[in-house]
């Protein structure tokens, strides 16, 4: 008898002695872990999340994004209905090719004029010139004329020459007076069609005026047009990255209005950890240090990861409802600042919103 309870005592004590040891183990393990890190339970996967909304009114017409599915970046995920922004399109075309039209026949008719003018300025200015020269010709040949009248009235008085001799150089110079007065009258005319020549080169500037107005109406066409050509680019929505499609809020068939929320998407390479570590602990965190990441959905794993930036205020200068103290009373609550986690080792992708418990080695 003495025996067996000896043997059960034993055991007992073995027990107790094992279990006293897994106990020692385990609070040494876990002072010395609060001791060398930085514990936090209420920490989750994170990633910028995309907003994917609507900048025109119109039909969905196809809608290549589903729930769950991968695509990359500039893949075309929804199309809205384009046919009346492309007729648009087509209209303001046509509009900028019939206001080029008229440009180009108002250039055609001002180079037509202008030869015209310059032609007719040339040939009225040559005959003004052509006039000018023959009347000093005419005044030289009148100023003979008149010397010889006068001397054949001096040889007359002497009776050197006869009545009709006389008359003769009279009659000479009241003919060459009359052509000088014709002549007066032909360059007055010829300086009157190279002032008209000189009106019609005015009309220059006005068709200019025309011109420079059609190129103003041709530039707020192209305007117009390019303004159109990105409406109809708006209603083709691309990726913007290479993501997986996290919810879908319309569906093909349906209509959605200018900046109505379409879908939302994130990138799967780019998630981290964010963690809301107390104020108490922060002087202990530098960045880079190694955190030791442990996945609810996947215990079984292991992710590492960085310590990338550390939080610049505390979580409660975001709250949506502020805590004031009008009253003076007060209580202290230590406050969590956000730090992020950058995962450099991940076996497994992890999905935003997954909970996770990080220990940051801070020695």
């Amino acid at each position: 008898m003495g025996r067996p309870r000896l043997a059960a005592t034993s055991t007992r004590l073995l027990i107790i002695a094992v279990v006293t040891l897994a106990a020692l183990a385990y609070g040494g393990y876990e002072v010395w872990m609060r001791m060398t890190h930085v514990y936090e339970s209420d920490a989750r996967v994170t990633a910028d999340v995309v907003t994917m909304s609507s900048r025109a009114d119109g039909w969905v017409i196809e809608m290549a994004a589903i729930e769950g599915t991968r695509v990359s970046a500039g893949q075309v995920i929804i199309r809205i209905d384009d046919r009346v922004a492309k007729l648009r399109v087509e209209g303001l075309r046509s509009q900028i090719l019939a206001v080029q039209s008229d440009r180009a026949r108002l250039q055609a008719e001002r180079r037509m004029i202008a030869n015209q003018a310059d032609a007719k300025m040339r040939t009225r200015t040559s005959g003004v010139r052509v006039s000018e020269a023959a009347r000093a010709t005419l005044d030289s040949d009148i100023l003979l004329a008149k010397q010889e009248l006068e001397r054949s009235r001096q040889l007359y008085e002497r009776r050197h020459i006869t009545d009709k001799q006389l008359e003769t150089a009279q009659a000479n110079v009241v003919r060459l007076e009359n052509m000088r007065r014709r002549m007066d009258a032909e360059r007055e005319q010829a300086e009157g069609s190279l002032a008209e020549a000189e009106v019609e080169r005015d009309r220059l500037a006005v068709i200019d005026g025309q011109i420079a107005g059609l190129k103003h109406a041709e530039s707020n066409l192209q305007a117009q047009l390019q303004q159109q050509l990105v409406d109809v680019e708006d209603r083709t929505i691309r990726s913007p990255l290479p993501a997986v499609i996290d919810r879908t809020f319309v569906l093909a068939g349906e209509y959605v209005s200018s900046g109505q929320r379409i879908l939302m998407l994130h990138n799967p390479a780019e998630v981290w950890v964010e963690a809301n570590i107390k104020e108490t602990h922060l002087r202990y965190l530098k960045l880079g240090q190694r955190v030791d990441v442990s996945v609810d959905a996947f215990p079984d794993d292991r992710f590492r990861g960085r310590v990338a930036r550390i939080g610049s205020a505390t979580t409660a200068r975001f709250a949506l409802l502020p805590t004031p103290n009008p009253s003076g009373n007060f209580t202290k609550i230590t406050q969590r600042v956000p730090v992020k986690i950058d995962i450099v080792d991940m076996p497994r992708p992890l999905v935003p919103g997954m909970m996770v418990e990080v220990r940051i080695d801070v020695r």
